[in-house]
């Protein structure tokens, strides 16, 4: 009896036709994934392998879900869940955007606070170029120019007239340099220079009238308050072309004369103190320049007014002189013209030492009481009234005392060691003021 067998008509085969399902279907690990963006709901699902068995079917299944989930939740998978191959590039595109954009504020914001700060600064860097340009103006010197400061000038008063007379740009400039450099002046006449800028110019103040004018070049004649005639004719015989003697013998002759000093003779007294330029000046010149440089300074202090006092000019200018003498102070000079005037009302001697010292040629030494008792118009220990002619240059601030003395009634004063004066109006009271604070004093 032959068989059938399972074979088909070309025999020598074993092999099901169709294959069982899932046979040919295995996952081929080393082949590349498919591409990331690919939905999973999109990919084709294989029907299980059947033949293999049920627990075989569902491992590759299982295996097959891990692994094409892995792929997509790994690197390659797209910029978000759900995300298509397309969105990517889109989002690429607005992420640089955003880059630049946040650039461009950035720089904005740079841009803004460097103007702040610009507007802030310039201010300050443009006053202080004015200040340096102030403080050294270019250009070179200018036109010679004198500059006169008065006694009590501060920094407003000196820049100001400095700033009229073009030496300086700016009052303001100098008034703080002045103060920031620890600027001083003297009372006097200056030989400057138009445009010397700031700086210059409170150098030249710190080295005084005389020597500020004989650094320009000028011949200077420096007559600081309380000379004495002779004092005088001693520095204008020392210039060049000029004799002491032949100064003196003229300015005791009466040739030239204040219209202040009456009857005297001799201009002692009469002479303003200041810096004179006097290049090329004779004698005749500078005696008429002194004097009329007096004689505008007691019209501005009311000299011609003094009968108020019951003093003639000439008189009030020889108190003026012993207050030049005496006073330690601005304060102290009414004070002391006090006394002085109120002696001579009572016709008590002055007793001053001052006139002993003009008598005698000068001080020191002090004088002693030989001096007291000899005979001469200005030995006021023995004299009564005022001394004949003044014993020295005066300054404004003598004359305003001896026209307006303290309405006090001393007729004392001490000087103690403390350099403070004592005033008094009894014997008892000075003796006890010397007693208390020193032994100078009249």
């Amino acid at each position: 009896m032959t068989s059938t067998g399972d074979d088909g008509e070309g025999g020598g085969s074993h092999e099901q036709w169709p294959p069982p399902p899932g046979a040919l279907d295995e996952p081929d690990i080393s082949a590349a994934p498919p591409p990331s963006g690919t939905p999973r709901s999109r990919r084709r699902r294989q029907p299980p392998d059947r033949s293999a068995g049920p627990a075989s079917g569902e491992g590759d299944e299982s295996f097959r879900e891990e692994f094409w989930a892995g792929s997509l939740s790994g690197a390659g998978a797209g910029a978000g869940a759900g995300a298509g191959p397309g969105e990517a590039v889109p989002d690429r595109r607005s992420r640089g955007e955003a880059r630049r954009n946040e650039q461009r504020r950035r720089r904005r914001r740079r841009r803004l606070v460097v103007g702040v700060l610009a507007l802030l600064v310039l201010p300050f860097l443009l006053v202080g170029g004015w200040f340096v340009w102030q403080l050294y103006e270019p250009g070179g010197d200018g036109a010679p120019v004198s500059v006169r400061v008065q006694q009590g000038w501060g920094a407003k008063e000196i820049g100001d007239e400095l700033a009229s007379k073009d030496v300086v740009g700016s009052s303001l400039a100098f008034q703080v340099w002045y103060r920031v450099a620890g600027g001083s002046s003297q009372a006097g006449t200056y030989a400057l220079r138009e445009h010397m800028g700031v700086k210059a110019a409170v150098d030249a103040l710190g080295d005084g009238p005389g020597n500020a004018a004989a650094s320009s070049g000028h011949t200077v004649l420096a007559l600081p308050p309380g000379l004495r005639l002779e004092q005088i004719a001693d520095r204008v015989g020392e210039l060049p072309g000029h004799d002491r003697a032949a100064f003196l013998t003229l300015a005791q002759s009466g040739q030239i004369r204040s219209k202040y000093q009456g009857d005297q003779t001799s201009i002692e007294g009469f002479t303003w103190p200041d810096t004179y330029f006097v290049e090329g000046m004779s004698d005749q010149k500078i005696m008429q320049t002194i004097v009329s440089e007096f004689d505008q300074h007691g019209d501005a202090v009311g000299l011609g007014n003094a009968a108020a006092t019951a003093l003639t000019p000439q008189q009030i200018v020889v108190v003026a002189s012993l207050v030049q003498a005496e006073a330690g102070s601005a304060a102290d000079a009414p004070k002391v013209a006090a006394v002085i005037t109120n002696r001579l009302a009572q016709g008590t001697p002055l007793q001053i030492d001052a006139t002993l010292c003009y008598a005698k040629g000068g001080c020191p030494p002090v004088p002693t009481n030989a001096d007291k008792q000899q005979d001469s118009p200005y030995n006021t220990y023995r004299a009564t009234g005022l001394p004949p002619t003044p014993i020295m240059t005066v300054t404004e601030q003598s004359l305003r005392a001896a026209l307006a003395p303290a309405n006090v009634p001393s007729l004392f004063y001490v000087t103690g060691k403390d350099g403070v004066t004592y005033y008094a109006t009894t014997l008892a009271e000075h003796n006890a003021n010397i007693a208390a604070h020193g032994v100078r004093g009249e």
